[in-house]
């Protein structure tokens, strides 16, 4: 089954590619939700264009889209959707917005996509059958120390206003430091050039799709508690390319 599904991903992932760069760097439309991120004519476009392609393939499968919501939650098959991760990239003309889709059965996490429209990559994970980037097998690094890692700090200055001890652990942690937004950053954990990602404030259809990736490259990704990610996870997040450099990197945030 994830095999199949692995099949539909990927084709969703050209279609959304081809939709999102259809919109980028063009005259958009832009609102603003009630947490005054950016909405774009672009993200409720390519997630109509994959909806309408799930419906059609599965038509018994739930859906679960950033933009348009859910339907058919009771389906033990769910299919999450960012159609663009990184909206505020996005609309300021930056190539680094991704597209991620993610598929779980009974609630687990079994297919992931990370679509970089404009790059040109594609990062797909299967459970069990590790992790590609355009069809080549990728793997995390294996830099067990957080004093030899490239470590990204993603979402800093909200982590900065509201961890602001944590913020300045990060500051002095790390062989090389940067700090970055959205799901880029974990693709790179996946395919072995960064070691280490702290991320926050993401809900479930930014760090689900991620979290297959990054396991079946060989990677480690939970919660700042170390917990699995879930449906009900509350949006920190820690990537690493290894327990041992996971486990510091809790260690970290914990203050230990």
């Amino acid at each position: 089954m994830p095999k199949d599904i692995a099949i539909h991903a990927a084709q969703m992932a050209e279609i959304a590619a081809e939709a999102a760069r259809g919109y980028f760097r063009g005259r958009l439309g832009i609102e603003f939700k009630e947490d005054e991120s950016p909405v774009t004519q672009a993200d409720k476009g390519v997630e109509a264009k994959v909806r309408d392609y799930i419906s059609a393939h599965f038509p018994d499968h739930g859906i679960f889209g950033e933009e348009h919501g859910i339907e058919r939650a009771d389906q033990p098959c769910l299919w999450i959707i960012d159609p663009i991760d990184g909206t505020r990239s996005f609309l300021s003309g930056h190539p680094t917005f991704g597209f991620l889709l993610g598929h779980l059965t009974d609630g687990v996490p079994d297919v992931g996509v990370i679509g970089m429209p404009a790059l040109g990559e594609v990062f797909q994970g299967v459970k069990g059958r590790g992790a590609t980037l355009n069809g080549e097998t990728i793997r995390t690094s294996n830099v067990k120390r957080l004093d030899q890692s490239i470590l990204f700090v993603n979402e800093g200055d909200k982590i900065y206003r509201d961890y602001p001890e944590l913020f300045a652990r990060l500051m002095d942690v790390g062989q090389t430091r940067r700090f970055a937004y959205d799901c880029y950053p974990h693709a790179l954990v996946a395919a072995g050039h960064v070691d280490a990602v702290i991320d926050y404030d993401l809900q479930p259809y930014d760090y689900l799709p991620v979290l297959t990736v990054v396991e079946a490259a060989g990677g480690v990704i939970t919660d700042w508690d170390g917990a699995p990610l879930t449906l009900q996870s509350d949006g920190r997040v820690i990537t690493a390319a290894t327990p041992e450099l996971h486990a510091e990197m809790l260690a970290l945030v914990r203050g230990v």
